[in-house]
């Protein structure tokens, strides 16, 4: 519902929302996210619609600035939807997102477990490999904030280098595209197949793959980390796509499988495996919910759902396997909080952040559960007794 009070506001941002907004409170008490805002700003406001009992507001002045904004370097800010915090030093939005993860780890899952800091290669421009150019039938470019109207972007300066060539190339040519356009880049530059490169392992891309291959590398460490596996343990990858995280992290293991239903994404993986030597690595074409186990008690479960999370019979088939240790990679804080207050009988051992998405307000999780002992121990202690009839 769009408001019709064309009252301003005086307000101090206090922080910022998991979608980069920053949050204040009006003079009755009110929460309001405000587009554009910096932790410290004192803004006079103008209430601009309210949804579901959210009201957001626009920045009418900029009455004391706040010592974290910086004055944006791309002209396309803040009208194009691509980034939100271009207004902001690098270093106020690794704040921004370790308040993001916390906030839902505590609010939504209601764990003690916090993040103190958040890993990243450091590089904030020039990173993506994938860019999802839009048309409109006359124009090619990205949306603007918050619609899906059509703006020609001359160059991105979260690209690589040779995507935005590409870019200006079609631009150039462009007539009367109706439908998006996906460009990818890898190490051998925007010609398909496309390939692309972690840690010695060469993996050939057709489907998702991370969009920051620098970051993803961070990633995927800290995953074999939590993993710790052996040449005497068993994984299973539940999410596995085209197999990156599933070679990344099953090389070290006696025996990987990994579970996936877009049958190209599998054939993908399948070809993975045998372009790194890693025979030892299977992979099936099911839905990692439904999946009928031939490992039960693998040593470690890997998942890396999308952005809703794990479904509740994907968390039963986890229960039901019963691994000894579950590493969860994330790219949504809220649904990581709620799917580990699901899983009943495991406790989050170690959690990390991410810098996947560097300028904008998304952040990636990398979470290691363990089985609870105590919940263990006192399910041993309940079977006796009822195997006994002692009470």
């Amino acid at each position: 519902m769009f408001m019709s009070d064309k009252t301003t506001h005086t307000v101090t941002i206090t922080g910022y929302n998991s979608d980069g907004e920053g949050v204040a409170r009006l003079e009755n008490g009110r929460v309001v996210f405000v587009r554009g805002a910096a932790r410290g700003d004192v803004l006079e406001v103008s209430l601009i619609k309210e949804r579901s009992g959210v009201a957001r507001a626009k920045i009418i002045r900029i009455l004391t600035s706040s010592p974290y904004r910086i004055e944006t370097d791309c002209v396309y800010f803040p009208v194009c939807g691509g980034c939100d915090y271009r207004h902001i030093t690098y270093e106020e939005e690794l704040y921004a997102k370790l308040q993001s993860v916390n906030d839902a780890l505590k609010r939504i899952g209601g764990l003690k477990a916090q993040v103190d800091q958040i890993i990243h290669t450091g590089q904030i421009n020039s990173y993506r490999n994938k860019a999802v150019l839009h048309s409109d039938g006359s124009t090619l470019g990205f949306y603007k904030a918050r619609s899906h109207d059509v703006i020609p972007i001359g160059r991105c300066l979260l690209l690589k280098d040779d995507l935005n060539e590409t870019i200006k190339d079609l631009s150039k040519s462009h007539m009367g595209y109706d439908s998006d356009i996906t460009l990818r880049s890898g190490r051998n530059g925007t010609k398909p197949p496309l390939e692309f490169e972690l840690d010695g392992l060469i993996f050939g891309v057709d489907g998702f793959f991370q969009v920051n291959t620098g970051a993803a590398l961070l990633l995927f460490q800290k995953a074999r980390e939590y993993a710790s596996l052996s040449k005497s343990d068993s994984l299973v990858d539940l999410y596995c796509g085209v197999g990156a995280l599933t070679l990344f992290i099953g090389r070290d293991a006696g025996y990987a499988l990994g579970i996936e239903q877009n049958d190209e994404a599998i054939e993908a993986a399948r070809k993975n495996a045998l372009r790194n030597n890693l025979s030892h690595i299977d992979f099936i074409n099911a839905d990692a919910a439904k999946w009928v186990a031939d490992i039960n008690e693998p040593d470690c479960v890997v998942v890396d759902p999308p952005r809703k999370g794990l479904s509740q019979t994907a968390v039963r088939k986890i229960l039901d396997i019963s691994p000894k240790r579950l590493v969860y990679v994330s790219c949504n804080p809220a649904t990581l909080a709620r799917d580990i207050q699901m899983l009943n009988g495991y406790i989050v051992k170690d959690i990390c952040a991410v810098d996947m998405f560097p300028r904008t307000a998304n952040v990636e999780c990398c979470c290691l559960m363990v089985r609870d002992c105590r919940k263990t121990i006192n399910d041993l202690y309940s079977k006796v007794q009822f195997e006994t009839g002692c009470r």
